[in-house]
């Protein structure tokens, strides 16, 4: 069982803009209102590509999918919220809080990763729950350290406690549940996903603690990461603000681990911070302005990792 791995699936931005169907309770959107869709939908391609290019330049294995269906998804290019990977060949599909991002959920992605000579043996779909009004966005939601065996969880409007019990009895993590939250309008309101607010390395933990208000649970979630061996770095929120939770660590060339985050991300952690993650692993950053200010997410949600066995 590996943490880490060498293949990332993303997707290419379609019908770019701020999505008004999730700004609702994704509070890291920003209205772009003066800049035409086709000018952002440019911008946006331009920061993918870059990305895509920065992360094969350190010998990531990238499957890039580009929809040719002309549906109307303006958060393509997060696919780790409906659709997540596993080593014995399972796939899961994940029930979605704003109903057009239920379009994202395209079998043509599967086809492709087969395609690509790697084997789904079963899929576990979680869809139905949007019919009882439950969500649980996939990886957004669920922070798994595949290794350990556990499941981290900030429950939200999209990631429902009973959702997430049944994820962990079906998969056989043991849960960790929190709440975590943001100060909006003076008002403390629950953090959309669990990965904009924590990371998990192979022996480390980026989260921000303050968010977490209940003492006892952010007792709780500290004590599994320091049981499993992980130094905690300990973010803001302000960093938070800047996407300094939403990172992923992947295998690069000769076995090499890299923790990927935006530029953004990387400009608002202190030398401090930068210099105790370097100890664990290499960093790697790439420009997402446009996406992170019109998408509310970053770097992590760009990516959905692929541990599927190859053929």
């Amino acid at each position: 069982m590996q943490q880490t791995t060498n293949t990332i699936l993303m997707v290419r931005p379609t019908s770019f803009r701020a999505n008004e169907q999730t700004a609702v309770n994704n509070h890291y959107q920003k209205e772009m209102d003066d800049v035409a869709q086709v000018t952002l939908q440019a911008k946006a391609n331009e920061e993918f590509d870059a990305f895509v290019e920065k992360l094969k330049g350190i010998g990531v294995n990238v499957v890039v999918f580009e929809a040719k269906d002309g549906l109307d998804t303006p958060d393509a290019h997060f696919p780790n919220n409906w659709i997540s990977f596993h080593e014995n060949g399972v796939v899961g599909l994940y029930p979605m809080f704003a109903e057009n991002r239920r379009a994202e959920r395209r079998e043509d992605v599967l086809f492709q990763l087969e395609d690509e000579g790697f084997q789904i043996a079963h899929i576990m779909d979680y869809r139905d729950a949007e019919d009882e009004g439950l969500f649980l966005e996939g990886t957004g939601a669920l922070l798994l350290d595949r290794v350990n065996r556990k499941a981290y969880c900030a429950l939200s409007e999209r990631a429902h406690e009973e959702l997430f019990i049944e994820f962990c009895e079906d998969f056989e993590f043991t849960p960790v549940i929190f709440t975590a939250n943001q100060t909006v309008d003076g008002k403390r309101t629950p953090i959309y996903h669990t990965n904009v607010m924590m990371c998990l390395g192979e022996t480390f933990a980026v989260i921000c603690l303050s968010s977490i208000d209940d003492k006892k649970e952010r007792k709780n979630v500290i004590k599994h990461l320091k049981e499993d061996g992980k130094e905690i770095i300990d973010i803001t929120e302000k960093q938070v603000n800047s996407f300094a939770g939403n990172m992923l660590q992947v295998r690069g060339k000769d076995d090499k681990r890299y923790l990927i985050m935006s530029q953004a991300a990387y400009d608002a952690l202190t030398p401090a911070q930068i210099q105790t993650l370097e100890k664990h692993t290499d960093i790697l950053s790439s420009s997402l302005n446009i996406i992170e200010a019109c998408g509310g997410g970053s770097a992590r949600c760009m990516m959905a990792e692929v541990f599927l066995p190859k053929a």
